[in-house]
């Protein structure tokens, strides 16, 4: 499918809008009718309904009840926000693939462009343990797919900064997170390529339990990427993203030098090995 297929296609955002505003319109109630039983805003209400905004977990909640769907809008809601992850997601390794320096930072996985496949594919089978292994074929050659950044003729700095718990978290179980750290420490050895490891030790820290990426453009603009919990956000205003790049450099400075984060994880691989 192309990416002009994919934008024009109905989404889940606008699919769930649609429900909600049939459900009400078949009960006679016009939008400040559902607002005043519902407690919230009509103008709240009817940008659900358009699809210019997803509705909150308590609002979705309350308006299932409602209706007496039986939890078919939470199912729908928990759709819309995967489906926006992915369409985040799929917008930012675009920028990713012309970009003239890529920073990322993970607190519980490694990097995407450092993923080795099994170690990938462990990771993806989480949305779905049961379905078989090539169900997951596609989305797994896509992320390798990412890696051709690396193949450019000038290539761009690459500096990836995570968490201690990538490396001690066994995804995918002990061979494949030994080469997995194999591959990390391989591909470290090239000048273009900075790794650092966040350690335990520095204790709490901003973006814990997320993920962000920073993607500096040819024309030296620098879009954003934040991930959380099943969300994500891809970031233009310049304001908002000197923000996040402070925060990148915040997390840069608790982690370890490079050559120390090297040893760290050569210290899991003989673990893991």
């Amino acid at each position: 499918m192309t990416e002009r297929e994919q934008d024009e296609r109905p989404t889940a955002r606008c699919v769930l809008g649609a429900m909600i505003q049939h459900l009400r319109k078949r009960e006679g109630l016009s939008l400040r009718d559902l607002a005043e039983e519902t407690r919230y805003g009509h103008s709240y209400i009817h940008r659900v309904e358009i699809g210019s905004q997803l509705p909150s977990d308590a609002l979705i909640t309350a308006l299932d009840q409602r209706f007496d769907m039986g939890g078919t809008l939470i199912e729908f809601l928990e759709m819309a926000h995967e489906e926006s992850v992915q369409d985040y997601g799929r917008k930012a390794a675009a920028r990713e693939g012309q970009a003239e320096r890529i920073q990322v930072f993970t607190s519980s996985t490694i990097p995407a462009l450092l993923q080795t496949e099994e170690y990938a594919c462990a990771l993806l089978r989480t949305a779905c343990p049961k379905a078989p292994r090539d169900h997951f074929a596609a989305a797994v050659a896509n992320r390798m797919a990412r890696k051709q950044v690396f193949n450019r003729e000038e290539r761009p700095p690459y500096w990836a900064i995570t968490d201690e718990a990538a490396l001690k978290r066994p995804v995918g179980g002990k061979v494949t997170m030994s080469e997995q750290l194999a591959h990390i420490l391989k591909v470290a050895e090239d000048p273009d390529v900075t790794v650092q490891v966040l350690p335990f030790e520095r204790g709490e820290y901003w973006m814990l339990g997320g993920s962000l990426t920073l993607l500096t453009a040819p024309n030296g603009s620098t879009l954003a990427y934040v991930e959380s919990f099943g969300s994500g956000e891809l970031v233009e205003s310049p304001k908002r993203v000197v923000e996040l790049s402070q925060r990148f450099d915040m997390v840069r400075g608790l982690a370890l030098p490079e050559c120390d984060s090297l040893k760290l994880i050569r210290k899991y691989l003989e673990e893991y090995q």
